[in-house]
């Protein structure tokens, strides 16, 4: 068989590019086209998203950024910002041959290393991480009442809790109240914030596979998320709560309102999303019934160093957290965006 002919996606494509991902079953939301639209508006990143076809037809796709960091150094990761990428395609030698292409510009581009986020059996000289991240996900049911039922018994008391503390639910058209929300809820965490326009970003490319759920008390927002749609399934992506949301329960009811109005919509998968073992996240989306499952990534060193810890339980930032979190909301915002940029 001929080996398959690699291009960028170019102008016209990305029907094509998206059917594609959409038909196949290794395809993610975070595999999408527009993706390359949003990183390089949002970040001025500069981005590689290679196709490979055999007589004319798709048989795989990658889509690369490229990461220019003072702290971390240079990296192409497939795909930035996102909890899955890598090479979508269901024959082995597309699959080599994407990953060498993304060695090769990775040499050309001289970055320290080639990172694809997919959960696959690497073998040498690509590596593997293991035991960092973990992923949430299980089925719902056709029913709204079967996955309350499902949900573990103090968890939904904390849900009736919030009923009774007068919480409610509304899909949020801005993503004004998101943010804000979104940033204080970081701050708490150590963690820079993205910018506004970020996110509204990821709305007007995505329309109705991307939502935002605001829970409000007494009209005000105390808590909010973003959720992505890919076929079948709901993956809840960017959220948070204020200091009232934790007193209030406003955290589990933002998740069950996510989960009941996809169960509206015919969703039949909902995804935590990811985690670092360790954290709160993980312990909160075990506390929900929900099993953890590793999430290994592939690297590829051109610079044989160490694949950077980044992470928030390692002890070398731990002074930068502490400061972080001490920051004035308002200064967060201003410093977070620039520095967020950088980590991918």
């Amino acid at each position: 068989m001929a080996s398959p002919e690699i291009s960028l996606l170019g102008p016209g494509d990305e029907p094509a590019w998206d059917s594609f991902v959409d038909a196949s079953p290794s395809g993610t939301f975070f595999h999408r086209a527009g993706w390359k639209r949003v990183i390089e508006k949002a970040f001025g990143h500069k981005t590689f998203y290679l196709l490979a076809r055999r007589r004319g037809q798709i048989c795989g796709v990658l889509p690369l950024t490229e990461i220019r960091s003072i702290l971390f150094g240079r990296s192409l990761i497939a795909n930035a910002f996102c909890v899955h990428g890598g090479v979508v395609s269901e024959h082995a030698e597309v699959r080599a041959t994407l990953k060498e292409e993304a060695v090769r510009i990775g040499r050309e581009r001289k970055v320290g290393r080639v990172e694809l986020r997919s959960a696959v059996n690497s073998e040498p000289p690509w590596q593997k991480k293991s035991g960092l991240y973990f992923i949430f996900r299980r089925p719902l049911a056709p029913e709204v009442e079967a996955n309350l039922k499902a949900i573990p018994h103090t968890r939904r008391r904390m849900i009736r809790v919030a009923h009774d503390n007068g919480l409610t639910s509304e899909i949020d058209e801005s993503v004004e109240r998101l943010h804000h929300v979104y940033a204080e809820s970081v701050r708490q965490l150590g963690t820079p914030v993205f910018s506004k326009g970020y996110f509204q970003l990821l709305k007007d490319e995505f329309g109705s596979a991307c939502d935002v759920i605001t829970i409000l008390y007494k009209a005000r927002a105390i808590a909010s998320v973003m959720s992505f749609y890919f076929r079948d399934e709901v993956m809840t992506y960017y959220g948070g709560g204020t200091k009232e949301a934790r007193d209030l329960a406003g955290n589990d009811f933002m998740y069950w309102e996510v989960m009941r109005r996809a169960c509206g919509r015919g969703v039949r998968f909902f995804d935590f999303g990811r985690s670092k073992a360790g954290t709160g996240a993980y312990n909160f989306k075990r506390n929900w019934g929900f099993k953890p499952a590793p999430l290994d990534y592939e690297f590829f060193s051109l610079d044989r160093r160490e694949i950077p810890d980044v992470n928030p339980l390692n002890p070398k930032y731990r002074a930068a957290i502490d400061l972080w979190r001490r920051l004035p909301l308002p200064v967060t915002k201003l410093l977070g965006p620039p520095i967020v940029r950088s980590i991918g």
